[in-house]
């Protein structure tokens, strides 16, 4: 087989969407809506960059470069191994993985039993949860029949029922936008990006895809990167379509009824408008389905990498450990999740969009190695005093604020740029010296 059919290539573009899809990206997108009101589309273009753009652009980076450690080897092989080590951790057990289940406790079983029904409830569910997630995951070459195949399209679909109740029965009209929208919406939605992880995940899932396109068939390298940046870009052009649907719908209801504390409240509000009791019922399985495919997807990303650098311990083994671990941490609760969740994201996500970005205007990583290592450099030593300064511990503050963009939160910006030039110098002064 020379390549994928359109059937099979959609078929994986799917799968993909399934493994960026989860508990963030329902709910943030509903959420910036009913805060940005009638900016919501300007707020979109930016949410798109951070959620859309370069999770897209870093699938591609990282299948040209030969994997996410080939790729982070260009700034040096040590900052390759933490990096992508602390990049596993945090869309693994440590944040992501942990999260699916909170997420889907919270709108799957609360709604029905009430909150005074913690922690058993909670400790109950995510075992059920984590043992689906851990048996599905033990097989990574399937994930296509298994995701693309049957939860993805149930997903979309019912996505698309509560999307349509808005367009032809909606809650209101798009309301005033909060402050924040108000003033910046296209750099408060390129924040709020951030949270999806999706430029982080992005950066590990190329491998479970090209797993899925040879167990298709598809043997020759140079032609399972081509599939693998094709499905890329059917799995970003699904989510513009979702999220647009579900920032419309954040939209409407946050016109109605005010901005809710959070997206899983806003989509609540939704489809209890719409469709009553029965609106709970769907938006369960809606948050079941994306957060279940989401934690399948990243348990076997991480799994394959620990395998790599630790091969004494089975796939099998370590897929096992993620799902225990992850149950444990998800028991946390997802408000505390969230809080350790902002400044952990705050000082990797500049570094990844740094590096794909770097991957695209450089892309002899040897020759222009200085490059990588100043820009990356001095965006990481930034974003990690911008990230303490946020969690309440003030370093360096007279310095940090005198950086451009530092009131909209992206102060790590001119020093990248500044670290790229210092990094062009210096190759330009080498090779006059030789």
């Amino acid at each position: 087989m020379e390549k994928l059919s359109m059937r099979k290539l959609v078929l994986v573009g799917l799968t993909l969407f399934s493994m960026f899809f989860g508990a963030g990206n329902l709910i943030f997108p509903p959420f910036l809506g009913s805060l940005a009101g009638t900016y919501t589309w300007t707020a979109m273009v930016g949410f798109a960059a951070t959620a859309i753009g370069f999770p897209v652009l870093g699938v591609i980076a990282v299948a040209k470069s030969g994997g996410f450690y080939h790729l982070a080897e260009r700034v040096h092989p040590k900052f390759a191994f933490v990096f992508t080590l602390l990049n596993y951790l945090s869309i693994g057990p440590c944040l992501a993985i942990p999260r699916t289940a909170s997420t889907s406790f919270e709108m799957a079983v609360v709604p029905f039993l009430g909150r005074d029904t913690f922690p058993a409830a909670q400790f109950l569910y995510s075992a059920v949860f984590f043992a689906i997630a851990f048996v599905v995951a033990l097989n990574p070459d399937q994930l296509t029949e298994r995701l693309g195949k049957i939860l993805t399209p149930c997903l979309l679909v019912l996505i698309g029922v509560v999307f349509a109740g808005c367009i032809f029965h909606p809650p209101g009209s798009y309301g005033e936008p909060a402050k924040a929208y108000a003033s910046a919406p296209l750099v408060k939605g390129f924040l709020e990006g951030y949270m999806t992880m999706d430029t982080l995940a992005a950066l590990t899932f190329g491998v479970v895809i090209s797993l899925n396109i040879k167990a298709i068939g598809i043997q020759k390298e140079s032609v399972v990167v081509g599939e693998t940046i094709k499905a890329g870009f059917i799995a970003g052009g699904i989510l513009i379509l979702v999220y647009g649907a579900l920032a419309h719908v954040g939209a409407v209801t946050g016109g109605a009824f005010g901005p809710a504390e959070n997206g899983a409240r806003t989509l609540n509000q939704a489809v209890r408008f719409l469709f009553g009791n029965t609106g709970l019922v769907m938006l369960a399985a809606i948050f079941f389905i994306a957060c279940l495919n989401t934690c399948i997807g990243l348990i076997s990303c991480c799994s394959k990498y620990f395998c790599s650098i630790i091969p004494g311990i089975g796939y099998r083994t370590w897929a096992l450990v993620f799902a225990v671990v992850s149950f444990i941490i998800s028991n946390v609760g997802l408000t505390k999740i969230l809080e350790i969740s902002v400044p952990v994201l705050n000082v990797i996500y500049p570094v990844a969009i740094v590096l794909i970005l770097l991957s695209f205007l450089f892309r002899d990583g040897t020759k222009w190695r200085s490059v990588y290592t100043c820009s990356v450099g001095f965006t990481g030593v930034i974003s990690v005093l911008l990230a303490l300064e946020q969690a309440g511990i003030s370093v360096l503050h007279g310095l940090l604020i005198t950086l451009p963009l530092y009131e909209v939160g992206l102060g790590w910006m001119v020093p990248a740029l500044v670290g790229m030039v210092f990094g062009i110098l210096f190759k330009l002064f080498s090779n006059k010296e030789n």
